[in-house]
């Protein structure tokens, strides 16, 4: 695909604390590499890589394929940060949110990081992935699988624990956020192809009610 070859952007946010692996994570899904040295990550950076995002018809047949430009933004987890890095939650679209499973302090900071993409996100239940990285270090481990299951299934949200020094789950953890969008953008399209005729004229509302505020949109 040549640059502007695409039928859709997607904005994605890698987010979690300092040190779990957001931007080696990010380095093996778009260059399937993996880069031992920590650098932290000073603001925000953003990395990017074109896929095909094949569709589904009835009957669980290959529906639609669409050429999906993806920019994955790493951003820094260190709390002088935070201010900046919030400010790019509004226009991400889906959020891989990341713990380490040999550090007990980054899940329990899980919730903190829910409660600032509720509060500045697009809306109050975006779509989000939840991650627990260096799976490939099981000696060290301090999160058991449990415990982080039990709180994804809290949240309503997919986990997966992954590595980025083996692969493990990389593309598989990225690829379910990017699906989770793409029907989420399918339904929003439905919505507003439905004529007024099927929803009863003006949707049931009195002359001069204003309608609901949507909480959740495309």
């Amino acid at each position: 695909m040549t640059d502007g070859d695409y039928d859709y952007l997607i904005k994605l946010l890698a987010l979690g604390d300092s040190g779990v692996g957001k931007t080696t994570f990010l380095y093996r899904y778009t260059d399937n590499k993996f880069n031992p040295k920590f650098i932290t990550t000073v603001g925000i950076d953003f990395r990017e890589k074109r896929v095909v995002y094949n569709t589904q018809g009835p009957n669980g047949s290959s529906g639609k394929a669409f050429k999906v430009h993806l920019q994955l933004w790493d951003t820094a987890g260190q709390e002088r940060f935070r201010s900046l890095t919030t400010a790019f939650f509004r226009d991400a679209m889906g959020f891989l949110l990341m713990f380490d499973l040999t550090s007990q302090q980054s899940f329990l900071n899980v919730r903190n990081w829910m409660s600032q993409l509720q509060a500045n996100a697009y809306c109050e239940n975006p779509d989000i992935v939840l991650i627990g990285n260096k799976a490939d270090l099981p000696d060290q481990r301090e999160v058991n699988e449990r415990q982080a299951r039990d709180l994804a299934d809290k949240y309503s949200i997919p986990y997966f624990e992954t590595s980025a020094a083996t692969g493990q789950d990389v593309e598989k953890a990225v690829e379910t956020l990017l699906d989770l969008i793409m029907k989420r953008m399918e339904q929003c399209v439905e919505k507003t192809q439905v004529p007024d005729s099927v929803n009863g004229g003006n949707s049931g509302k009195l002359d001069g009610e204003k309608p609901a505020e949507k909480k959740c949109t495309c």
